[in-house]
């Protein structure tokens, strides 16, 4: 007896995207001090026809929400998290900087255990340079 095949969760998130004509997502990722070159990236992206999505708070400057130790290292796992579901809506990564720390390379990490495509804006640091 051969059974139907159940789509999982990734292949039906592809088809709806598909059937609502979306552009292909792209992902940021890299260190927050790359704020600057990651809206530039942004300009690029959206510029060649496609949804960006990126950090959306600087862990490393200083500001109000960050000020308590104990709810900036709370904050910083939400913000992980929701980088992390950010990945999984997204069709690609583009790694953006020239410097790959421990939280990027995670990411990194994590997309390709994901199946998705990594670029980076400087290859020659990439994991597999």
């Amino acid at each position: 007896m051969s059974y139907p095949h159940l789509p999982a969760p990734e292949e039906k998130l592809a088809d709806a995207k598909k059937l609502l004509g979306l552009p292909q997502i792209v992902v940021i990722c890299g260190s927050t001090r790359f704020m600057t070159e990651m809206a530039e990236a942004d300009l690029r992206e959206t510029k060649a026809g496609r949804i960006v999505v990126r950090p959306g708070c600087d862990m490393k400057s200083p500001h109000a929400l960050r000020s308590d130790p104990v709810e900036a290292e709370a904050l910083k796992a939400r913000l992980d998290d929701l980088h992390r579901a950010k990945i999984r809506l997204a069709d690609e990564v583009l790694v953006v900087g020239d410097y790959i720390g421990d939280s990027t390379r995670a990411e990194i990490a994590y997309a390709r255990s994901l199946g998705k495509p990594v670029r980076f804006t400087h290859p020659e640091v990439g994991p597999d340079a």
